[in-house]
């Protein structure tokens, strides 16, 4: 099961943030509010926003206004280490392009989150099987990210996200280099794992198709979130 929320608060709230490059406004009083379990898809298009939004979660930039709240907890209030963990534990993200560790194995890139965590060896090597078996890899355990298809990087991805049993993953263009084939299989297995793990997903995307696996789907644009018909 992922990371819990006990006090009754949603999976995550963001209130009236706003990020700027210079003249250029990027988000312009953005609020969101999820609760846990849910599969929220953000669409628009380029330079709408979209995944500065997505980096202001993940820790990669700063708003310049706004409150971000996840778990309950106001993020801008936590200490550098608290924020770290959070992140670390309860908060992952799915990458257009992947991001593996080129060097490790794909058994190691799963475990590699657990190595951080310190978790012992015995119970890093079941969740590591068992989420390898959940996304078919078992038999590439041992492969590197070099010798694995896009498909089979993406489903490795996805298997390193969850090995934490996060509260929340951040897709940004999950299938945006994928084939048609290959995307609808990793749509589906997202779908299923969030489901089955009781993990929120937020997913930015261009992709009609990806937006189908979600409950709610936003529409970006200016800086502006506005929500649509899913």
């Amino acid at each position: 099961m992922s990371a819990g929320i006990t006090d009754g608060s949603p999976l995550l709230s963001i209130e009236g943030v706003d990020k700027t490059y210079g003249a250029q406004r990027v988000l312009d009083s953005v609020s969101l509010r999820m609760e846990r379990a849910e599969r929220v898809a953000i669409m628009g298009p380029s330079g709408s926003g979209k995944s500065t939004l997505l980096n202001c979660l993940a820790g990669l930039e700063t708003p310049d206004s706004g409150q971000i709240f996840f778990l309950g907890k106001q993020l801008s209030s936590l200490g550098e280490a608290e924020v770290t963990r959070l992140r670390r534990e309860s908060l992952t993200s799915i990458f257009q392009f992947f991001h593996l560790l080129p060097t490790l194995s794909a058994r190691e890139n799963v475990e590699f989150p657990l190595l951080l965590r310190k978790d012992p060896k015995k119970e890093r090597d079941a969740s590591v099987e068992a989420l390898l078996e959940e996304v078919g890899l078992v038999h590439r355990a041992e492969a590197n990210p070099s010798e694995l298809s896009g498909g089979e990087m993406q489903r490795l991805a996805i298997a390193r996200a969850l090995i934490t049993e996060p509260a929340l993953i951040l897709a940004d263009e999950p299938t945006g280099s994928l084939d048609s084939k290959n995307s609808e299989r990793i749509l589906s297995l997202l779908q299923q794992l969030t489901e089955r793990h009781q993990t929120g997903l937020l997913m930015v995307t261009h992709d009609l198709e990806a937006s189908g696996i979600c409950t709610r789907v936003l529409h970006m644009h200016d800086g502006r979130l506005k929500e649509t018909e899913a």
